[in-house]
């Protein structure tokens, strides 16, 4: 995937490579910007960009909502993989 101003870059995942829990989040925090960035353009009736303030307003209260969601099942698929 190409970065596109406000995704997270695939250098990020060299910098988390000790920790899949946090490369497992990331996935799912790129995951909750394109949704978020295909719903406000469904709500607009055109296209906006990942980095639009809205976009990233709505990806950044996703994220404090479920944020410890995504880390306790990111812990499970981590506990599952290893047994």
């Amino acid at each position: 995937m190409a970065y596109s101003g406000w995704m997270l870059p695939n250098a990020s995942v060299a910098m988390c490579a000790l920790d899949p829990i946090i490369l497992y989040e990331l996935s799912m925090i790129n995951q909750i910007i394109r949704d978020e960035t295909w719903l406000e353009a469904e709500r607009r009736g055109y296209c906006v960009p990942a980095d639009d303030r809205i976009v990233r307003d709505n990806v950044c209260g996703v994220v404090l909502r479920i944020g410890q969601q995504l880390r306790e099942s990111a812990r499970r698929a981590r506990a599952s993989e290893c047994c």
